[in-house]
């Protein structure tokens, strides 16, 4: 199928969301991607696997990266898309996480020929799936130098809103040990789940930290997520283990993290599952308070935390500065009556047009 990036971004994600992409199957959207870029002479575009970077080089001060996936979750009788004018919301699979967002570049791309600060544009595969497979992972391993810059934008569904950063991820198994006994004689052994009431006592008495980071206050969480424990209806059980989930402001490091997870539960066994690191918002950098000048107008928030985990942490282990910005409601991705407004579409290319070509002359020079 061939892609006319002169058309609306409306239209333009129509398009996107009807080139079925579900996770490792998205060859016939890349390829699309990668020839409608390709002839655009003033990009230049590589592909790693099903993931295509376009980058302009006008040798400005600043590079920004402006990055989307192009996978989805699996169908689920919601294609293909579905446009209600009257209600200015486009349905189908994908239209919201993040077709929607991954037009507003295509059409970028195509239309803003020298911006004022270079731009590398990246349309990634298999972000829906494990870590080892998402393209941009991928990237920053086999070539990093393509995602470097000064800041960098990853239009992941925020309500056309500025979520800034993100939190850091880590699980832990929190394990009490005792000895087998029958439950007769339960007096001979010791219960291990009957151990576990100091580790949900201490979780109970946690004290969440608010860090400030550049103005935007991020709200940690330790909680426990799963419990398990027990061998038989008449044995005491010798072991058990709380499984924990910590939330963890982007100004700590994995490092510090775990370091604080194994103070929190000293005197139990505590072993790291998963971890991965939270993203820096950056909002110092001149990029990123332009980008929130020119995005957030009247009396609309400027920016918000972003409370989870995105790809924009994988920019940060580049040293690379991230937010999210993107349309639809992050609430509706993967549910089958996904959808997204056409306003948001359209309010996202316009805002981040504006911030492409302030300061151009009418020459297209920078003033």
């Amino acid at each position: 199928m061939q892609l006319d990036l002169t058309a609306d971004a409306v239209t333009l994600t129509r398009a996107l969301v009807d080139i079925e992409s579900v996770s490792l199957n998205e060859q016939a959207i890349a390829d699309a991607v990668e020839a409608a870029l390709t002839s655009l002479p003033h990009l230049r575009v590589q592909r790693r696997g099903n993931t295509v970077i376009a980058r302009t080089d006008l040798g400005r001060p600043e590079r920004v990266v402006i990055a989307g996936h192009i996978d989805t979750v699996p169908l689920n009788d919601n294609l293909p898309s579905r446009l209600d004018e009257e209600a200015g919301l486009l349905h189908g699979l994908g239209t919201c996480d993040m077709k929607g967002g991954d037009a507003v570049i295509l059409r970028l791309a195509a239309t803003v020929p020298e911006p004022v600060r270079d731009v590398t544009y990246i349309l990634y595969e298999a972000e829906e799936i494990d870590s080892e497979f998402n393209g941009l992972n991928k990237l920053s391993q086999s070539d990093p130098d393509l995602m470097r810059a000064d800041f960098a934008i990853l239009m992941e569904p925020s309500n056309a809103v500025v979520e800034a950063g993100c939190q850091g991820t880590l699980r832990a198994e929190v394990r009490t040990k005792g000895e087998r006994a029958h439950s007769a004689r339960s007096w001979k052994g010791v219960n291990a789940i009957h151990g576990a009431a100091e580790i949900l006592n201490r979780l109970n008495d946690y004290e969440a930290r608010t860090p400030v980071i550049d103005g935007l206050e991020y709200h940690e969480g330790l909680n426990a997520v799963f419990i398990r424990g027990g061998v038989a209806g008449n044995v005491i059980p010798d072991e058990c283990v709380v499984e924990v989930n910590f939330r963890f402001a982007p100004d700590r490091s994995e490092a510090e993290a775990e370091a604080f997870v194994r103070e929190f539960f000293s005197g139990f066994d505590v072993e790291i599952t998963d971890s991965a690191p939270g993203a820096l918002p950056g909002l110092d950098r001149p990029a990123a308070r332009e980008f929130i000048d020119a995005v957030a107008t009247g009396a609309e928030v400027a920016v918000n935390p972003k409370f989870g985990w995105t790809d924009v942490a994988r920019f940060t282990v580049l040293g690379v500065p991230a937010v999210n910005y993107g349309p639809g409601d992050p609430m509706l991705a993967h549910k089958q009556e996904e959808f997204v407004p056409t306003e948001h579409i359209t309010r996202c290319e316009e805002r981040l047009r504006s911030w492409l070509t302030t300061g151009l002359d009418t020459d297209g020079s920078v003033a």
